[in-house]
């Protein structure tokens, strides 16, 4: 189950690689063109441009359960087969046109009465189906990828057979999800309105909860519960209507407002953290991956690149994260400040929602984001060294590397062949894959894998983390090796 579970993580990471460049097209657009969120006529070049931007930026960040779809599919598949990914979208077209509400309230009359079940099937189109949708695709293209049919029907063998096969099991998922779906999300707004009359530590316990049911994609349950008027309540529509905590039954923005300090600092501190946690010979890697998150955080509050680039490797970090997240809203409400979002909680939202008449006391947002800096900081620095977790940049144990090793990168062919000699040839390799900078493999046989033989390839190091597993050091340029190990293979 970990082996599935780590597997899933890296296949994640692919839909959530496009993410850098939406959150600071968007945060840009956001800056030139206000007009975006708060209304208005778009006038002018700059505006213009802004507008373009937003657009551009928001053309992923709205559709990341499509990315999901896709990058899960592929990615949990034995050889990243685009045909899975195929599959995959056959998975989420299928389940999401036979769940939408006008299909079953035909099918279902009586749910039509239901405005809770109706809801849930309105915001079908979420992460976490997708995940499904993509596992799904994934499953049918390893199981039934070489399947053989009789001579009539020989066209729709192997790989054709996957997407066919596929958009039957999805319609058993569907018919499971009908009566699941609206139960989970059920659930989660039954949670929500229990919160609800718990004031400061409730709007703590929503934002602890919210945080941690972002790799679901279910906080958008619990968001429809307090930020628009699925219950009466809409703290998010109320704030940019114009109204004050004198219009409504409970204190306006208090389930927007501790969003900020964490979004805008608390994620630059934690990743500070990472990056000097990050193992020397790594650190270039997880700037790359962490930085330009805590940018897309501060100016936007896009912060998925950051949360999924950690969340999968160091899943008790993430549950830390999120109680940060509990604790810092829940001072943030006590101490008055007031601030809302139409998009997300960075700098921008904060900027043009500080003029509206719910917004209090936005000057703290200094004093409450250095301590969120510092905190996030002192508390990720700690929890990462002290628990040796694989946060990016520490991921497994490469502190006996050779730092010489020189890979031929002319000739990747040949490299492959090395490896693959060493690793005892193809008829003891079980499976392949890589991440980032490393091979991985199954091997059937153990004692026939020979690492002075793959290390002579200009192999940095060989790790074995159990019997049958090896991890083949390679670098940046992994994935050109392993292609060509997979043609011989």
């Amino acid at each position: 189950m970990m082996k599935y579970l780590q597997k899933l993580g890296k296949a994640l990471m692919l839909p959530v690689a496009c993410l850098p460049i939406c959150g600071i097209l968007m945060g840009i657009g956001y800056a030139l063109c206000p007009s975006t969120m708060q209304g208005g006529e778009v006038n002018g070049l700059v505006e213009i441009i802004g507008f373009f931007l937003v657009k551009a930026g928001g053309a992923l960040i709205d559709n990341m359960h499509w990315l999901f779809v896709i990058g899960v599919a592929v990615g949990m598949t034995d050889d990243h087969d685009g045909t899975a990914g195929l599959a995959g979208l056959v998975s989420w077209l299928m389940i999401t046109k036979l769940l939408n509400p006008g299909v079953v309230t035909t099918i279902m009359p009586s749910i039509a009465d239901n405005a809770n079940s109706m809801l849930a099937f309105g915001k079908i189109e979420n992460a976490f189906i997708g995940i499904i949708a993509g596992l799904i695709g994934a499953s049918c293209y390893n199981r039934f990828k070489n399947t053989r049919l009789p001579d009539a029907l020989s066209f729709f063998s192997g790989k054709r057979s996957v997407a066919i096969i596929t958009a039957v099991v999805s319609i058993a998922a569907a018919a499971i999800l009908l009566f699941a779906w609206p139960l989970i999300f059920g659930g989660l707004v039954a949670l929500g309105k229990g919160i609800v009359g718990m004031g400061a530590v409730g709007a703590g316990i929503y934002a602890f909860l919210n945080r941690l049911l972002i790799p679901t994609g279910l906080h958008h349950a619990l968001n429809n519960v307090f930020w628009f008027d699925t219950i009466g309540l809409g703290d998010l529509s109320n704030f940019w209507a114009g109204k004050t905590s004198a219009d409504v039954t409970w204190d306006l923005g208090m389930y927007m407002s501790g969003f900020f300090p964490c979004m805008m600092f608390g994620i630059p501190g934690a990743a500070l953290a990472m990056i000097q946690t990050a193992k020397d010979n790594k650190k270039k890697i997880a700037v790359g991956l962490v930085a330009s998150a805590a940018v897309c955080s501060f100016i936007c509050g896009v912060t998925e690149p950051f949360e999924f680039g950690f969340m999968f490797l160091a899943p008790i970090l993430y549950v830390i994260y999120a109680l940060l997240y509990g604790i810092f809203t829940t001072i943030t409400v006590l101490l008055g400040f007031r601030a809302g979002f139409s998009f997300s909680a960075g700098l921008t939202d904060l900027v043009f929602s500080a003029s509206l008449p719910a917004a209090q006391k936005t000057w703290l947002i200094l004093p409450l984001g250095a301590a969120a800096f510092v905190v996030f900081y002192l508390v990720f620095r700690f929890a990462i060294t002290a628990f040796d977790l694989k946060t990016p940049g520490r991921e497994d144990d490469d502190d006996e590397l050779d730092a010489k090793a020189v890979l031929d990168t002319s000739d990747f062919d040949g490299v492959a062949a090395i490896i693959l000699e060493g690793l005892g040839g193809k008829e003891n390799v079980v499976s392949l894959d890589n991440c980032i900078t490393r091979l991985r493999l199954e091997v059937k046989d153990h004692t026939q894998v020979n690492e002075k033989k793959i290390k002579s390839a200009g192999i940095a190091g060989v790790i074995r983390p159990s019997k049958t597993a090896v991890q083949v050091i390679v670098g940046t340029k992994v994935q050109f090796v392993a292609d060509a190990m997979k043609k011989m293979l």
